[in-house]
């Protein structure tokens, strides 16, 4: 009989035998709006009841602990929380890496952050950064684990050695199928780092169980852990469609299905997918292209009509074995470069304080994928060729950290 599904949070305060090396420390939250129990209460409130356990501070990433930034760049301060009396730092405001004040207010960080499984969501960084800030002082970290909502299945180009960012913690491709606890598990060993460290498993997650192939559907409310990432469909999505940040292109933002569409007012989208199908049909498996219109109210091409595409990841069309959102994207950048040789697809602004490289290669970890869009000769074999061996690879390598 398959265990009831609880969450590394759900757990923790269930037993106090798992609580018990937490006792008489000074426990810090790392969290955000998605950081909830089963019953939607957030874990810090729920943390706060606890007799035994006597919480310092709490931390926020990118967009806040309470997920009210709505854009890149756009920094939250540190503030002391009105409920508890607690210092709350922001890890994305005048520091990305906790200072050595902040890490004097702890003993214990417990990290309680929902992923999206996508090497580019800075939550995994701030991750890596927590866990040497804690091995250089002496503290410990404990991860209550999550799901990866975007499964186990791994693509795209490793990040390349130089090209490490906020948005590229480390060599691993765009898709990496781990969960934050063992994400850590391998950042510890990738930086040979000497930490105090200690995950707090799931109870019952089966990241190959359908409908949700990692996103347990129908038994746990989906909550935006960022303000742009409204459902599992646009988790599926993202590994793909978080390339059109480094591009002119609007990814959705000011709309209502932000990261599941892109377009723009001076491309004609049926054209596009008529290419796409023509360069590589079989990279299209797994989903279902759809030609829309829409008008964002704020961001790029704000209030102008795009002609677009959505890709539908969802119903009868989604097949998670053969769904390729980073290829699909490419294929449509690919598209576009053919049917238009001189339009500018490529962003050229400060992209997450990173202002001397293209945003487009800061995300893949290297120019290899904006050069293949760029040279007429190069095909999608091509691109297969650069990349299936960096999956491959990744594959082997994340094996020994694999739990569940």
């Amino acid at each position: 009989m398959t265990p009831p599904l609880r969450f590394g949070i759900d757990r923790l305060l269930a037993d106090p035998e798992l609580r018990r090396p937490l006792v008489g420390k000074r426990i810090a939250l790392l969290a955000h709006p998605a950081s909830v129990t089963a019953d939607l209460t957030h874990s810090l409130d729920a943390l706060s009841c606890l007799d035994d356990l006597r919480l310092t501070a709490a931390f926020g990433p990118q967009h806040g602990i309470k997920g009210d930034k709505q854009d890149n760049m756009v920094e939250s301060t540190d503030f002391i929380d009105p409920k508890f009396g607690i210092p709350v730092f922001s890890l994305y405001g005048e520091v990305r890496r906790p200072t050595v004040a902040m890490m004097d207010t702890f003993d214990v960080l417990l990290v309680d952050l929902q992923d999206l499984g996508c090497r580019i969501y800075t939550f995994i960084t701030t991750l890596r950064y927590v866990l040497e800030a804690a091995a250089q002082h002496g503290k410990a970290v404990w991860v209550l684990d999550r799901p990866n909502p975007a499964g186990r299945p791994v693509e795209g180009l490793t990040l390349r050695e130089g090209w490490e960012s906020f948005v590229g913690a480390g060599p691993m491709p765009m898709r990496h199928g781990l969960t934050m606890g063992e994400l850590g598990r391998w950042f510890i060993d990738q930086l040979r780092l000497d930490v105090d460290y200690r995950v707090i498993e799931m109870q019952g997650w089966q990241p190959e169980a359908a409908p949700g192939m990692g996103w347990p559907l129908g038994e746990r409310t989906w909550v935006n852990p960022s303000p742009n990432a409204p459902n599992l469909w646009m988790a599926r999505a993202y590994a793909g469609t978080v390339m059109l940040e480094g591009t002119t292109l609007s990814e959705g933002r000011g709309t209502t299905r932000p990261l599941e569409i892109f377009g723009a007012p001076d491309i004609d989208a049926a054209r596009v997918m008529a290419a796409m199908h023509d360069l590589a049909p079989h990279w299209l498996n797994g989903c279902k292209l759809r030609e829309i219109w829409f008008e964002p109210t704020f961001h790029k091409h704000a209030g102008k009509l795009n002609h677009g595409i959505q890709i539908h990841c969802e119903g009868p069309y989604y097949d998670h074995a053969t769904f390729k959102p980073w290829r699909i994207q490419a294929l449509a950048f690919k598209a576009i470069r053919q049917l238009w040789p001189d339009y500018p697809l490529w962003r050229d602004f400060g992209y997450e304080y990173e202002f001397a490289r293209l945003a487009i290669d800061l995300i893949n970890g290297s120019p290899l994928l904006r050069e293949w869009v760029d040279d007429p000769a190069a095909t999608p074999a091509r691109l297969d060729a650069l990349t299936v061996p960096d999956e491959q690879a990744w594959i082997e390598t994340r094996r020994p950290y694999l739990v569940y």
